[in-house]
């Protein structure tokens, strides 16, 4: 299976999986971009299967609708945000565990609220698709769960197979590297994973490319949200007033730090 990056938007990705002349697309954020993906001639055109979505916001379905004009297939979605009605076009709703075919593969998702108490995470073939709960270097805002509920999902995705490939729903790698590199730097414990991987993508971005795709284990040696035990972690949790023998607390002090950083 290929997958295909389509940046949409200002930083949004949308992602185009490719087996055999047939496509899934996840987290269409534009229709149009993922239409010429569709048509692209190096690929003798696409079909379409199904349309995939981690969560409800706005900048991840707003292709929804339009290529659902052009391509009347399955879309599939949480089951919280179906029963809340929030996607235009959703018609199959997933749980934690639930499978989706596809090209002989079998996708799995995970649910992962926080972010929104509909979001999921979908894993197939190698590759794991995140939407907004884990970021390169990062994790997403809180915006309709607890902070305990948002550890809690990404500790059920840092105990995934390390090999799996990462793909998450925007270009922030950057600015999340800066905040954790600061925040250990700040603590006094330094890390230099952490300042190797930010020059690595600053690279990256400098070439043109993009810095998704990578492997969960980078994720679980550099990013602070998965590493609320981590000795850096702790400490920079420690100088902010958090008990770092908490691991919600640690949690709950670095990501507040990051809203307001």
């Amino acid at each position: 299976m290929n997958v295909r990056t389509i940046p949409c938007l200002s930083d949004n990705y949308a992602y185009v999986l490719v087996q055999d002349g047939h496509a899934v697309v996840i987290d269409p954020s534009e229709e149009g971009p993922v239409t010429v993906a569709l048509g692209d001639p190096a690929l003798g055109g696409l079909v379409l299967d199904a349309i995939w979505l981690t969560h409800h916001h706005w900048d991840h379905v707003g292709g929804v609708e339009g290529l659902l004009a052009e391509h009347p297939v399955p879309v599939v979605g949480s089951r919280y945000d179906l029963d809340q009605d929030r996607i235009i076009g959703q018609t199959v709703a997933v749980d934690d565990g639930a499978t989706l075919p596809f090209g002989g593969m079998t996708a799995r998702i995970h649910t992962v609220p926080g972010h929104t108490l509909g979001a999921v995470a979908i894993e197939i073939a190698g590759n794991l698709f995140t939407g907004d709960t884990l970021f390169a270097g990062g994790c997403g805002r809180v915006f309709e769960g607890t902070l305990p509920m948002m550890r809690a999902s990404l500790a059920k995705l840092r105990a995934l197979d390390p090999a799996l490939r990462v793909w998450c729903g925007h270009e922030y790698t950057i600015k999340n590297l800066e905040f954790a590199e600061a925040m250990s730097a700040e603590a006094g414990v330094p890390e230099p994973a952490v300042s190797a991987r930010l020059a690595e993508a600053r690279a990256q971005r400098a070439r043109g490319e993009t810095t998704v795709g990578h492997p969960l284990a980078d994720e679980l040696a550099t990013n602070p949200f998965l590493r609320w035990d981590a000795p850096a972690v702790r400490a920079a949790a420690a100088r902010m007033g958090a008990d770092p023998d908490d691991p919600d607390a640690v949690f709950a002090a670095l990501r507040n730090a990051k809203d307001r950083w």
